[in-house]
């Protein structure tokens, strides 16, 4: 869902590593300018504990730039503002009846590609080349994209594990800004070079969701007190954890509740749904996505 304007995030929302802490401005970039494009992909968290989720396939995208003109670098991305925790679980705040949701995800855009980063446990690697015109065009796409496209959503809901089976919901997420971004530049007239894609996708598989309303309708003056203190309740284990014991306590309710009695309730696009899950509930897959074609004829390179 696109909305009309990014809301400013409350205080309470804190992230333990600051959001694109050396982000600066998208150049103007000259038109006759040949901008070298780069894939680019890591593991997740990489920088803290190196290539540990990366045997999981738990990977982030971003996409990297060159500017032959001025030969130098920039990396954009896209991922949450506090960090993923937030923006797969809310917080129960006392005295608020709703969960409270740090849930922002935006672009982020810096000078410089940090090589060691990129090649050590993942990915850099060319894969076309534009004009500066069509880089400035693509710019004019990030800033909308990036003021409409404002909620980090982690979970991507399938009805099975079958390829062509029924998608209830898409995430919303790093790659899925990259494949947008591949997309626009294609749009524009980029030629890809044929190289694999691959990406991770965190999936739930759930009978057909059934929709239970929104913040107001659920948890308001008139709202399902009883439905209410069960999406609470669904959500109270997976708060952050202070002991060992806390955890696996909080481990056996979740596999109580998902697995068990085949409940999940999911917050997406404001609102509140319940997914009837099944066999075999969650999968983190890693999977090929091609590269796209455009819709126009390249221009400029």
């Amino acid at each position: 869902r696109r909305f009309d304007y990014r809301p400013k995030s409350d205080p309470y929302c804190q992230a333990r590593y600051t959001f694109c802490p050396t982000g600066s401005a998208v150049p103007v970039m000259k038109e006759e300018d040949v901008i070298e494009v780069y894939r680019l992909q890591a593991p997740v968290w990489e920088f803290k504990y190196g290539d540990l989720l990366g045997h999981l396939k738990i990977m982030h995208d971003a996409v990297g730039f060159k500017s032959s003109l001025t030969g130098k670098n920039y990396t954009m991305e896209w991922y949450e503002l506090f960090q993923l925790g937030n923006c797969t679980f809310p917080h129960l705040r006392p005295g608020m009846d709703a969960p409270f949701w740090c849930n922002q995800g935006a672009a982020c855009f810096y000078e410089g590609i940090d090589d060691a980063h990129w090649k050590e446990n993942g990915t850099l690697v060319l894969m076309t080349t534009i004009s500066g015109a069509m880089f400035n065009e693509m710019a004019k796409w990030v800033k909308y994209d990036n003021e409409t496209g404002i909620y980090y959503e982690t979970w991507t809901v399938k009805a099975s594990p079958d390829k062509q089976s029924t998608v209830w919901f898409d995430s919303y997420e790093c790659s899925k800004f990259i494949l947008r971004t591949y997309q626009k530049l294609a749009d524009l007239g980029a030629v890809f070079k044929k190289i694999q894609t691959n990406y991770t996708s965190i999936i739930l598989f759930s009978g057909e969701p059934v929709y239970l309303g929104n913040e107001t309708s659920i948890f308001g003056p008139q709202g399902n007190k009883t439905l209410a203190a069960a999406i609470r309740d669904f959500y109270y284990p997976f708060k952050p954890h202070r002991t060992v014991r806390e955890f696996f306590v909080d481990l056996l309710r979740i596999i109580d509740r998902v697995i068990l009695n085949h409940q999940f309730y999911l917050f997406y696009n404001l609102e509140y749904w319940f997914l009837p899950m099944k066999f075999p509930y969650i999968k983190i897959i890693y999977e090929e996505v091609p590269l796209p074609t455009g819709n126009k004829t390249s221009f400029g390179v």
